[in-house]
């Protein structure tokens, strides 16, 4: 029972986002969780029209998430979130640990410069 690492791409419904940010978010957690799968970084990418209509929904929320899991429950993390009125499409792709492990470096250092962004405006103006 080897992890693997893996990127997932959920596109979840933006109408459900709007309403409750946490509890949409929290429901790919669940999901993720409940598989096994060890979280490594997760964070909202992009909400906007799509560029096709996905069962009824015109627009959407990129939700990105990176982590290990073992290979054998990715099936079931695909039928929960087909059976899931939150998630309206799924992407997971399995990484080399080398490629992996950049994409979580350059993730993290966007975290990292968007905070300070936000930190700047705020020493400022005081």
């Amino acid at each position: 029972m080897a992890l693997r690492h893996y990127e997932g791409m959920f596109v979840l419904d933006s109408g459900k986002y709007a309403q409750n940010p946490q509890g949409t978010e929290q429901a790919v957690l669940d999901f993720l969780e409940k598989c096994g799968a060890e979280l490594v970084v997760n964070t909202p990418w992009q909400e906007g029209k799509l560029a096709y209509e996905m069962d009824g929904h015109k627009k959407g929320l990129h939700y990105l998430t990176y982590f290990k899991m073992d290979g054998s429950k990715v099936t079931e993390l695909n039928r929960m979130c087909k059976l899931s009125d939150t998630v309206v499409r799924v992407l997971i792709l399995e990484h080399e640990p080398k490629l992996f492990n950049l994409m979580i470096d350059h993730l993290s250092n966007r975290d990292e410069s968007e905070e300070e962004s936000k930190e700047q405006p705020a020493e400022a103006s005081a």
